[in-house]
């Protein structure tokens, strides 16, 4: 059954079918045990490239592949490209960009693209190579509350967005106004749609720079994850954020937007994504300086020690030796609520994760010495 599946769905390293997607800082994407079971046994490259990777690789959800995955598990398989009853892309292209097209026409040739993008990575190239971006875009206003057609042409794009050779040429169409557009002003499921397609682009390096730079993209998704009415909404908005903010040039934006605040309130409710931001904001002078005027900080991130899963830890542990190296307020706080001792806890334990042992050995380290933060 799973040689029926597209390659795209298999995961490099297991060669079986993905069920929790993530992509590594390489780009590459890979199911979250099996990469996990590669860096915790010791590897610090990308099992794919063999180029080296950071001390602390993000492991970010793949959150479009999952859904793709998951639809395709649930439907029939789409008829082959080859069929003769199946349109021409230029006709359906053609449909969508006419204003005399009627409703019902342009949803159903957005339904047709969208399965197609769903198919495969040639499938997605040949939907590129034939302008069908352009003309999707076009059906993604926000003048009429026909929120079945944005959700349809956001589907087309995020679909589109899974390989890494059509994310930038996404972002050089001008997508990423419309998708900023719907952030604010779409549905809840547009809204996080939109905010799952800006982390799908901003795998790749240079898109983190150009949305970054988009004028109020980094604002609207602090909105978002701030407004969101579902928890799926601010799941997405913390998740595009942490992926913007792996580019250092991003992180003083997303500060000065208010996010801190925001995060540290959604973070002590219980959404952990919100310590995996704090945790690249707690990079910066600015997102250090913001954090410590936030009342409870400290014991945000003590809550997500004693209760958080694994990856909550890890970052709660970083962000909080990051903020202890920086002030001396913030170590004495520290000792005072224990921490000192929960992270000897965490060494001692027969526990072989790598990254929360060196995480918690450094900030051993900061408590019990005097540091200073360059």
């Amino acid at each position: 059954m799973a040689a029926q599946f597209p390659d795209d769905f298999m995961c490099p390293i297991s060669l079986e079918i993905m069920s929790d997607p993530v992509i590594l800082s390489s780009g590459h994407t890979f199911d979250r045990i099996s990469i996990q079971r590669w860096l915790e046994s010791g590897h610090r490259t990308c099992p794919i490239t063999q180029l080296p990777l950071p001390d602390q690789p993000s492991l970010i959800p793949n959150h479009a592949l999952r859904s793709l995955i998951s639809n395709f598990t649930r439907s029939p398989l789409l008829k082959a490209q080859s069929d003769p009853a199946h349109p021409n892309l230029q006709t359906l292209i053609s449909i969508l960009t006419s204003n005399s097209s009627p409703l019902h026409s342009k949803l159903e040739s957005l339904s047709q693209l969208v399965n197609l993008s769903k198919r495969d990575s040639a499938s997605r190239r040949k939907l590129t190579e034939s302008g069908a971006v352009s003309a999707v875009l076009n059906c993604l206003n926000f003048e009429s509350d026909n929120f079945t057609l944005q959700e349809k042409a956001l589907s087309f794009l995020l679909a589109l967005s899974l390989d890494d050779d059509n994310k930038v040429g996404i972002v050089a169409e001008g997508a990423v106004g419309r998708v900023v557009t719907a952030l604010r002003v779409g549905s809840p499921d547009c809204r996080a749609m939109a905010a799952t397609i800006i982390t799908s682009l901003a795998v790749v390096e240079v898109n983190k720079a150009t949305i970054g730079d988009y004028p109020l993209a980094i604002e609207s998704l602090v909105w978002l994850l701030q407004n969101g009415k579902l928890i799926r909404e601010k799941k997405e908005a913390a998740t595009a954020l942490y992926a913007l903010s792996s580019f250092p040039g991003n992180r003083k934006r997303v500060v000065n937007c208010g996010a801190v605040v925001i995060l540290m309130r959604i973070a002590e409710s219980g959404l952990e994504r919100a310590v995996d931001v704090l945790s690249m904001l707690a990079k910066c002078t600015e997102g250090r300086e913001e954090m410590m005027r936030v009342k409870g900080c400290v014991a945000v991130l003590v809550g997500m020690i004693k209760n958080g899963s694994l990856t909550a830890v890890q970052c709660s542990l970083f962000t909080l030796n990051c903020l202890c190296r920086y002030s001396e307020e913030i170590r004495v706080e520290a000792r005072r609520d224990g921490v000192l001792e929960m992270c000897m806890r965490l060494v001692e334990d027969d526990n072989d994760n790598e990254k929360l042992r060196r995480n918690a050995n450094n900030l051993i380290q900061t408590l019990s010495g005097n540091p200073s933060m360059r």
